[in-house]
């Protein structure tokens, strides 16, 4: 080697350097991406480390999925500012997807912990708790809809939920009015909902609100669920409670964690106040 090849690395120094395989750098070199700085006449290529700084450029767009074609056609017609605008486009793309991962995380994380929660339940139970105000995002009112309404404005709802990325791992529930429960009219829902996050803040919602809420559990499909209904109304008038707005039903547990509908279970929670007597 000449003295004047001392700084350069060979194919193989310079590939262990990438670490990438020799037959990389041969292929980049094949389709004009990234050719040695230097080839002798016996064919022998080096590399200059200031070349490392192009390969890990060409690495960097790859991992952002930018083809081969189109980082070579970059390199070959480069200038400051479109370097400057591509890695800002790419840096934009890539905040994209960490955000989105980040919502599927917690999507994730939500469903372990439902998912975990719900195995802890005695759901024989029924018990008087006191809950925290929770922000719901709801659908419009399909109070009294015919079926065909309904299943509209379910798929209005699920869109809403999706463009407004609100799908954060919660089950879609449904809201019963106190006037629905005193005529046994169980399955006459006035609202869907889902749960959100406190940071939405600019998004419009309504507020369950904080108090005394009877709660119980209703296991298998929904064919029997007012012998639940009819439980938990006996419930409220031996504690001497009284209904005060809307009742409350979500899946805790569904399909997607059990084999048969005869497993599922429904938490229902209806908001009570107690009423005093002299």
């Amino acid at each position: 080697m000449s003295h004047k090849l001392h700084k350069y690395f060979t194919t193989g120094e310079f590939a262990k350097l990438c670490n990438v395989k020799k037959q990389t750098l041969f292929h980049y070199d094949d389709i004009g991406l990234l050719s040695p700085e230097i080839k002798n006449d016996k064919g022998y290529r080096y590399y200059s480390y200031h070349q490392f700084d192009v390969f890990s450029v060409i690495q960097l767009l790859k991992e952002v999925n930018m083809p081969l074609q189109d980082i070579k056609l970059f390199l070959n017609n480069k200038t400051p500012v479109e370097l400057i605008e591509l890695l800002k486009n790419k840096s934009n793309e890539i905040e994209m997807k960490i955000n989105n991962l980040n919502r599927i995380q917690k999507i994730i994380n939500t469903k372990i912990d439902g998912t975990e929660r719900a195995l802890t339940i005695d759901h024989s139970q029924i018990t008087l708790q006191e809950h925290e105000e929770e922000r719901l995002f709801l659908s419009s009112s399909i109070l009294d809809c015919s079926d065909k309404g309904f299943l509209k404005s379910v798929s209005t709802f699920i869109e809403s939920v999706h463009d407004n990325q609100l799908d954060l791992g919660y089950p879609i529930g449904a809201m019963v009015s106190k006037e629905q429960v005193e005529q046994r009219d169980y399955e006459n829902y006035s609202y869907l909902f889902t749960k959100m996050e406190d940071k939405a803040q600019q998004m419009d919602c309504y507020v369950k609100p904080k108090g005394l809420y009877v709660v119980a559990y209703h296991k298998g499909s929904e064919d029997h669920i007012d012998q639940t209904f009819e439980k938990m109304l006996d419930f409220i008038s031996n504690q001497n409670l009284t209904l005060t707005d809307y009742t409350y039903e979500e899946y805790v547990l569904d399909e997607i964690s059990v084999s048969s509908n005869d497993e599922y279970v429904t938490e229902i929670m209806m908001h009570v106040e107690r009423v005093w007597t002299n």
